[in-house]
């Protein structure tokens, strides 16, 4: 898995269209049980509103698992999908977007539909801060106490270590959050620092 941005924190995006008020909202929905709070939270929210369409891709950009879109009584494929291209293209992941839409009482047409929805949330995502996603691995493997601060010098001056827990028994057990592209050479430099004393072993996070 490659490393990717998410949303740094939600937005709110606000613009009226032929009298049609389009309102949007952008959070960070690592999975999709966030993802679908938060649809749900929106629609509650703007319960008198005669649309709360929706798009997400509620994880890494990559997996198509994670895309889904709802047009919520707007003519099929003229709400939703153009949300949901706005998001794929974007490449960012762990997204999801609410477009809520008040009737001003002129027909927009499909066309218009398509332009509206996805150019309100295209325009919202302008104001998108985001934040870098590291893929990451957790190393786990146990070790003497008196490797402790060798091991721990090696980690933080040399790799993207995210986190690192021991647990104290007769020996210390490690578990190291690292950035999944450096795990291998990490794994081979302790090994060598403890000239074979601790073997590092991948388990995912």
């Amino acid at each position: 898995m490659s490393e990717y941005q998410y949303p740094a924190e939600p937005v709110f995006y606000q613009e009226e269209i032929k009298k049609s008020t389009f309102i949007v909202h952008i959070a960070h929905t690592p999975d999709l049980t966030s993802a679908k709070a938060f649809i749900k939270e929106i629609q509650e929210k703007y319960s008198d509103a005669r649309h709360n369409c929706w798009a997400h891709v509620a994880g890494n950009p990559g997996g198509s698992h994670v895309y889904g879109f709802s047009d919520d009584g707007e003519p099929n494929g003229t709400a939703g999908k153009p949300m949901l291209n706005v998001l794929t293209g974007s490449g960012i992941g762990e997204i999801t977007a609410v477009v809520t839409r008040y009737f001003g009482g002129i027909k927009l047409g499909t066309g218009g539909l398509v332009r509206a929805y996805g150019g309100s949330l295209n325009n919202a995502m302008r104001e998108l801060k985001t934040i870098t996603k590291v893929p990451s691995v957790e190393l786990v493997g146990q070790s003497d106490y008196s490797a402790q601060g060798a091991i721990e010098q090696l980690l933080k001056s040399q790799y993207q270590v995210l986190n690192i827990d021991k647990q104290f028994a007769e020996n210390i057990a490690w578990k190291i959050e690292i950035d999944s592209r450096q795990a291998e050479q990490a794994i081979h430099d302790v090994h060598e620092l403890t000239h074979g004393a601790v073997s590092l072993k991948v388990r995912k996070v």
